[in-house]
């Protein structure tokens, strides 16, 4: 099994999110996550969940990390409650970590067995939504972390004022194949499977 998480920060603050909203509209950004979630199974924080338009995403398995055990899911054959966290670390195929901070926190924060062996770090270098109200979301932990217990491995990709990174965490095998898969769906060349 392999651990991915999949983020995209503002520049400078590592801000994610304002209150409820990402706080920038950037269509590839977008696709660039669908890409490379397209089949595979994710986990997501409530909060995230009910982000994701009418709280599902095609083709993929979503695990709700949440603890109230009566949440409900709007798709009981694709998504699924999980109220611990260390359920994940026997999971048996890949799974992407698709937020929000808390999740990210929790993940890169745990248990060696539940850290990310790679993360897809994309930074949008534009303005935020001046007009959002709410609290500033940040994953700056996440990042420090990042820094120090993984290296980066790809190219800087460059799209529509987000540069896209992918990193692997220090002395750990990395399946060679779901890195391709990663890599080809970040330089939009079609879903991989």
């Amino acid at each position: 099994m392999t651990k991915v998480a999949v983020w995209c920060r503002h520049q400078n603050d590592n801000i994610i999110g304002i209150g409820p909203h990402i706080p920038w509209h950037i269509s590839s950004d977008f696709k660039r996550f669908r890409r490379i979630t397209e089949g595979q199974n994710i986990v997501a924080g409530e909060k995230t969940y009910e982000s994701f338009p009418n709280r599902t995403l095609p083709n993929r398995k979503i695990y709700v990390l949440t603890l109230n055990k009566n949440y409900e899911v709007s798709d009981k054959e694709n998504h699924f409650v999980v109220s611990d966290i260390n359920n994940f670390q026997e999971f048996e195929q890949d799974l992407y970590i698709s937020g929000g901070a808390t999740i990210y926190k929790l993940f890169m924060n745990k248990h060696e067995k539940l850290m990310p062996d790679i993360v897809v770090d994309s930074m949008y270098k534009g303005e935020i939504n001046p007009d959002l109200k709410g609290d500033k979301i940040d994953i700056s932990e996440c990042i420090e972390i990042m820094s120090k217990k993984y290296f980066k491995i790809s190219s800087d990709y460059e799209e529509d004022n987000i540069t896209t990174t992918v990193w692997v965490k220090k002395g750990d095998f990395v399946e060679q194949s779901v890195l391709k898969r990663i890599i080809l769906a970040i330089e939009n060349k079609g879903a991989v499977r």
